[in-house]
């Protein structure tokens, strides 16, 4: 029986994805690289200290990632202060759900803390997790299981008695690698063969969470 639901926070519970591959490509091309929406895939949820050397392996030690990156962070400011956060489908429903069956429910995401809150409240969505961890509370971010398995430490539970709820291949990697059965919910891409591989359940959406916890 599944004991508790560790949610990734962009691309699962928000819809902000989209926004994040606009700005990061954005924010390299002011920088001159010819930086396309699938680089900006390979950084969903991916560690900084593992984003840095991929980018520079793709585009040379010229890239210059941490000012890059500052000038993503303010155009996402720009860009969610212009159209608003969203929640992604399903995201209350599913949080109601879980909670009347006493199931626990944490978030697990790579954002930093302050954001992640900041998000999450001004959507309504915070108060409903038991806890929120952020990466940046753990030694090594996604694809490494640290943050999961910090997790499943601050809710009580073993691993192996959890549900992991991730969007991207990094966030999925960081949840089998600690243990936990993972659902992917797609976001901007589909999984591959490889990934199909070690998922235990693709789901078209949040909702389909339910049929799998009962």
């Amino acid at each position: 029986m599944i004991k508790a639901v560790i949610f990734d926070m962009d691309g699962v519970l928000l819809d902000t994805e989209k926004h994040f591959e606009y700005c990061w490509t954005k924010a390299a091309r002011e920088a001159g690289f010819p930086f396309e929406k699938e680089h900006a895939w390979m950084l969903r949820s991916l560690a900084v200290k593992f984003a840095e050397p991929l980018m520079k392996s793709i585009f040379g030690d010229s890239f210059d990632f941490k000012s890059v990156r500052e000038r993503r962070k303010e155009l996402m400011k720009e860009r969610l202060s212009e159209y608003g956060l969203e929640k992604k489908y399903g995201a209350d429903e599913i949080l109601d759900y879980l909670k009347g069956l006493g199931i626990k429910t944490a978030v697990a995401t790579a954002t930093e803390p302050v954001c992640a809150r900041e998000y999450l409240e001004s959507v309504g969505l915070y108060d409903k997790f038991d806890y929120v961890v952020s990466a940046h509370t753990v030694a090594n971010g996604k694809p490494m299981p640290d943050i999961y398995l910090y997790a499943c430490e601050k809710i009580g539970e073993n691993p192996v008695d959890c549900l992991a709820v991730e969007d991207s291949p990094n966030g999925i990697l960081a949840a089998v690698r600690a243990g936990i059965p993972t659902v992917m919910v797609p976001d901007r891409t589909m999984p591959d063969e490889e990934l199909l591989a070690i998922l235990h359940y693709c789901a078209v959406d949040l909702l389909e969470i339910k049929a799998i916890v009962k």
